[in-house]
């Protein structure tokens, strides 16, 4: 997702959407899902701080939500498998040329393979990624009557999506919580701020689902990915202006 300005005091305003504006709301729990936060249960240390976590991004960045632009669910699909190893910002400047081109799924379905790869060329990987979306959406005109599927399940079988993916496009396109986005800032600052012991996107999903309440699973993603663009970046995060540093074991070893 595409770098922003750094000051985390204003949130950068998004593009607008077609999607749902409220709140994602929680999918149903599998029989078969891993452990989540339980709304009843005591509170333990790691979840009390990770809600005080919350909290505090939540008012640093209160509009933060998906910086992909799209209308339809498709295309946030489409943008978010070309988001892979890519900025946010780089695949907005793709965007515009590739829906004005292809703007539905039947229309990429049906689209020249080299032409598709031509307008997704600068996003890297582009071959994968056009064979990838023109397959995703050949599957959801032949299985799914055109329409993007709305479970986690579903949305797996299409091809170059993966839990990330899949996560992204039902809580922004259709407002369900079905999981918790791991992307590269997400699993930094979920290791800096010792939630995980774990580099796996999976594990890093099942440790945070038990420590973030169901209906803020996309609310933390989101915030931790504006805080990881604007301060807590990879080399030389700025923890000397960072509001978490009370809550960050990690402070001290790597920027005061």
């Amino acid at each position: 997702m595409p770098a922003h300005s750094s000051a985390p005091k204003s949130a950068p305003k998004s593009a607008p959407k077609s999607a749902t504006k409220s709140a994602p709301k929680s999918a149903p729990k599998p029989a078969n899902s891993p452990a989540i936060f339980n709304p009843k249960g005591r509170r333990t240390k790691q979840q009390l701080r990770a809600l005080e976590v919350l909290s505090r991004l939540t008012e640093l960045y209160p509009d933060a939500t998906c910086s992909l632009d799209y209308e339809t669910p498709v295309q946030l699909l489409v943008a978010t498998v070309l988001s892979a190893q890519c900025t946010d910002e780089r695949v907005n400047k793709v965007t515009p040329a590739l829906f004005d081109r292809f703007p539905d799924a039947p229309a990429l379905a049906g689209a020249d393979l080299d032409e598709l790869q031509a307008l997704v060329r600068s996003t890297g990987f582009y071959r994968n990624k056009a064979k990838n979306i023109q397959a995703a959406c050949h599957r959801i005109v032949t299985e799914f009557g055109g329409a993007v599927p709305r479970t986690i399940e579903e949305l797996l079988t299409l091809a170059g999506v993966a839990r990330k993916t899949a996560n992204v496009v039902l809580a922004h396109a259709f407002g369900i919580n079905s999981g918790v986005t791991v992307d590269t800032h997400v699993k930094r600052l979920s290791n800096r701020l010792k939630f995980t012991k774990s580099d796996n996107p999976i594990q890093i999903e099942r440790d945070l689902m038990k420590l973030i309440p169901q209906p803020d699973w996309e609310n933390w993603s989101i915030r931790l990915i504006y805080h990881g663009r604007a301060l807590c970046k990879a080399r030389k995060p700025a923890c000397d202006r960072c509001s978490l540093v009370d809550l960050c074991p990690s402070a001290e070893r790597i920027g005061i």
